[in-house]
């Protein structure tokens, strides 16, 4: 792969699909001797409406069970660690969409957790989307060149997002998201305020529960599936990457049904993870 430097910026480009790139981290490292202190790819989006889109999302497919043939990379129970930028980078690439009049045309949003490649340094993608034709768009590109530009402080300016330059860690709250669609609205609505952290995004899709039947009335009801292994595997990542930092599990309530959000609480409960509102993570 061809590389290119700036500070302790490294760029590759590849020729290959990128949700099979796996362990890109390690393989610079292996083949530079320089640590990787996090990944950032830059890619296509593609979405049935063909909306053009500029999105910002974590990876992983923490709900796939062991055996399961994973359809766009990763492995089965795995996500990596969401990189701490993701919430500063979207108010980011939303304020300069905005200056660039890319906005309303293009919607800046955030996706919830999905796909490879396999990675162990905290990961995030950056897209365009959502047909050739915007992939080609050199107004869309010249915003996601900027975010980076800014984003990583090649500017001169200060990098935003750096969480290892987070004084105040120990008192920052981070957003584990559970429920809601792919587009993550109700998260959404809380990470467009200054300040907010994000971690792993979990659509109603990645929390496959069983439904019970005529017995989802009664309490302490066990509900199968796995989404306890998905809030889990999420819940440990997004803890990871944010040393020192409190993750909050936000629920989407209105995504899910009452013996849904029921089983969803008591395990939280069960597993020592607190649940925030709105307002915790101001």
């Amino acid at each position: 792969m061809p590389s290119f430097v700036n500070q302790d910026v490294r760029l590759l480009k590849h020729d290959r699909s990128i949700v099979r790139e796996d362990y890109l981290d390690n393989r610079w490292e292996e083949a530079t001797g320089e640590m990787v202190d996090e990944v950032i790819f830059l890619s296509k989006h593609t979405a049935a409406s063909n909306r053009p889109a500029l999105t910002v999302h974590p990876i992983g497919v923490p709900h796939l069970k062991e055996g399961e043939q994973p359809p766009v990379g990763g492995k089965p129970a795995w996500a990596a660690p969401p990189n701490p930028r993701i919430g500063p980078w979207f108010r980011l690439l939303k304020s300069i969409a905005d200056s660039q009049n890319l906005t309303p045309e293009f919607e800046v949003t955030l996706e919830a957790t999905h796909h490879g490649p396999l990675t162990n340094a905290p990961t995030m993608f950056v897209e365009i989307g959502s047909t050739e034709e915007y992939w080609k768009r050199q107004d869309a590109a010249q915003a996601i060149a900027l975010l980076v530009w800014e984003g990583l402080g090649l500017n001169g300016g200060a990098a935003v997002g750096d969480w290892s330059r987070c004084r105040s860690g120990s008192q920052q709250k981070i957003l584990l998201g559970i429920g809601g669609g792919h587009y993550v609205p109700r998260h959404m609505d809380i990470v467009r305020k200054d300040g907010v952290w994000v971690g792993h995004l979990l659509a109603g899709y990645s929390l496959p529960m069983e439904d019970p039947g005529p017995t989802k009335a009664q309490a302490n009801l066990e509900v199968c599936g796995t989404w306890r292994q998905a809030i889990r595997v999420a819940f440990d990542t997004t803890r990871a990457a944010f040393p020192q930092g409190e993750v909050l599990a936000h629920i989407d309530n209105k995504s899910f049904k009452g013996w849904q959000k029921n089983a969803i609480v008591g395990f939280l409960a069960e597993q020592n993870i607190k649940v925030g509102k709105p307002s915790d993570f101001y």
